[in-house]
């Protein structure tokens, strides 16, 4: 759209409130509000900064909404803004890469830490600690022995399996104990994770005193470090919470900025006890605020021009908390428009307390139609909720969007959930494929899995071999992993090529690229990117990539070491002198090849033994 095409359509719009929608091919570019829409879309034909101006250039389309008060157009606005995720809006983004637990909806529910929960699951968090989570869910399942198994794996069996024997299961699999026993276990389980610490405490306590009585010091060592961890799982800020009063559902927010990156930690309490805590980022559009455009544009002298710079305030609200780190209005901005964002389309607590006002009208004539208690303490208990909050937010501000940065650069929806391939031999033996698992930037390796392939020496065919069996499995639900977002492979076109025909031989439709060493060449199959090398949507590649080779070169080299070879009929060549000689030469092939010279220069070679190396290959 150009001026006169902004202009001609502000022209036709209603002098009421509502929610404008710049559009491109039906895909949503930026969603505002005013007060006055027809004012407010006008301003747009002379925006005042380059990235408006981009957004303008390519819109081809602006629909509104007309609403009947100020108050239904900032929802509206942050309805549209969650639905749509548009490009040119500071976005609330959830932030997802925080475990939580969830007991699935199945007759023998399994327990599982997730940062993928299935809708149909009773889920527990998000926690900001994992590995003090997984300490908690391993002394459940000792204490209630509730499975830990993917259905797959819990269908057909005719015995239990090893956690049958370990006692980290009760087997219903295989009737071990009666659905409705296990049901009365798993009760007890959801009863720990909604705030009643003592249906673990209690049987952990009992059994470390029980211990210590025997003089197993180091079991009752253990269960006491255990103790301490689970006991802390609800304690942290607990004492705090105990101050609120008779409202049922409190909420507390805390806010760090730094540069252009927010963050808001959210505490939730109910009835008394912290049941809830979870980070969101907050995504920019850019450098340049909206909060600029929004001043400069309202400067007509229109009807409504006081009116829409109040709206505006809200409309780059977010973008002017991130302007600056040591901003005064920042942290009030963020809160406003946090909460009308994150409560949109949430039920609102009784209470919400803040480090400070968050400082706009509209906002809190909301709240208070809403009956929302609203409160910055300065001291006490509550004061120490708020303080918590800080700190959790404090420990996420300025961490960078790699994952998101690389869906822009490749057009994908998102890049969470990255799967990297690489396959490794020696001359062809010991062939075998890798498949490593990122999730938010950051390895994981539960969902780590390998391939031994058919020995051969032709790079092409072992990926392609790697990838079929990976699609298979996913196409036949024989993986119990999400689907990911996109594929890496470690190497060059061959190597794409090769992962492309396995795919659409299989048809499983999973966006596929290529990291080629040599230049760090990202190879996508339309097109080569070269990306700086401080580009940290890169440093994501290459850690994948690494990390993928690592895990293949080195179940390659257990392979290799297991693998009988005619070494082993030299007389003076034991195990580990035969490591020592194909870690040295890589293959046989090349042993044989070897001058004695060349042979000696291996540890535990003599001339000796050396001549005969080279008389019996």
């Amino acid at each position: 759209m150009n001026a006169d095409a902004v202009r001609e359509r502000a022209r036709s719009l209603p002098r009421e409130p509502g929610v404008y929608q710049f559009q491109a091919d039906g895909t949503t570019l930026y969603v505002g509000k005013a007060v006055d829409l027809r004012g407010r879309v006008g301003s747009y034909a002379d925006p005042r900064s380059a990235r408006i101006s981009r957004m303008i250039d390519r819109a081809d389309a602006v629909e509104i909404a007309v609403t009947d008060t100020e108050t239904q157009a900032l929802l509206l606005e942050a309805n549209l803004i969650k639905r749509h995720q548009p490009r040119y809006n500071v976005r609330l983004k959830d932030d997802k890469s925080y475990p939580m637990v969830q007991l699935t909806d199945h007759p023998a529910p399994q327990i599982e830490i997730t940062r993928d929960p299935s809708e149909s699951a009773t889920v527990f968090g998000p926690y900001t600690n994992k590995r003090q989570v997984e300490t908690v869910v391993k002394a459940l399942r000792e204490t209630y022995g509730v499975r830990g198994c993917s259905d797959h794996k819990y269908s057909g069996r005719d015995r239990p399996c090893l956690d049958y024997e370990m006692g980290l299961c009760t087997a219903p699999c295989t009737r071990e104990i009666e659905l409705e026993t296990y049901a009365e276990d798993v009760t007890a389980v959801e009863r720990f994770f909604e705030g009643e610490t003592g249906i673990l405490t209690d049987p952990l306590r009992r059994e470390m005193e029980a211990a210590a009585q025997e003089q197993h010091f180091e079991r009752a060592a253990n269960l006491r470090d255990r103790l301490e961890t689970v006991e802390a799982f609800h304690g942290e800020g607990g004492e705090a919470v105990q101050s609120v009063g008779d409202e049922r559902a409190v909420d507390v927010l805390g806010v760090a900025i730094e540069g252009e990156d927010a963050t808001v930690a959210r505490l939730r309490a109910e009835s008394g006890k912290l049941v809830d805590r979870e980070r969101h980022t907050l995504e920019a559009p850019g450098a340049e605020t909206e909060t600029e455009t929004e001043t400069d544009a309202n400067t007509d002298g229109d009807a409504g021009t006081d009116a829409n710079a109040t709206a505006a305030a809200v409309d780059g609200g977010l973008a002017q908390g991130t302007e600056t780190a040591n901003s005064r209005g920042g942290v009030p901005a963020v809160l406003a428009a946090f909460i009308v964002q994150y409560y949109a389309e949430r039920d609102l607590p009784d209470a919400l307390l803040l480090p400070e006002r968050h400082g706009d009208d509209e906002v809190s004539a909301w709240l208070d139609i809403e009956g929302v208690a609203v409160r910055v303490p300065g001291a006490g208990r509550e004061a120490k909720l708020v303080d918590l909050a800080l700190k959790n937010a404090r420990r996420n501000v300025g961490r960078r969007d790699e994952c998101g940065m690389l869906a822009d650069a490749l057009d994908l929806e998102t890049a969470r959930r990255i799967e990297g391939f690489d396959v490794s031999h020696a001359q062809g033996t010991a062939a075998v494929g890798s498949n490593v698992t990122f999730v938010d930037g950051s390895a994981d390796k539960a969902d780590y899995r390998r391939k031994k392939l058919t020995d051969q020496n032709d790079d092409y065919d072992n990926m392609r071999a790697l990838l079929e069996w990976r699609a298979s499995r996913a196409v036949e639900g024989r993986d119990d992993r999400p689907d990911p977002d996109l594929l890496l492979i470690d190497g060059g076109e061959g190597q794409l090529e090769a992962a492309r025909d396995a795919l659409a031989s299989v048809g499983w439709d999973v966006p596929t690229i290529a990291l080629a060493k040599a230049e760090e060449t990202v190879i996508t199959p339309d097109r080569q990117l070269s990306w700086p090398s401080d580009a940290p949507h890169l440093h994501l590649l290459q850690r994948v990539r690494d990390e993928s080779h690592r895990f293949a070169v080195q179940y390659h080299q257990t392979l290799r070491d297991d693998v009988k070879t005619v070494l082993d009929d030299v007389p003076g060549i034991g195990p580990e002198t035969r490591k020592r000689l194909l870690g040295r030469f890589g293959s046989v092939e090349n042993v044989r090849e070897a001058s004695v010279e060349d042979l000696q220069s291996v540890s535990g070679v003599g001339e000796k033994t050396a001549q005969t190396v080279k008389e019996r290959l």
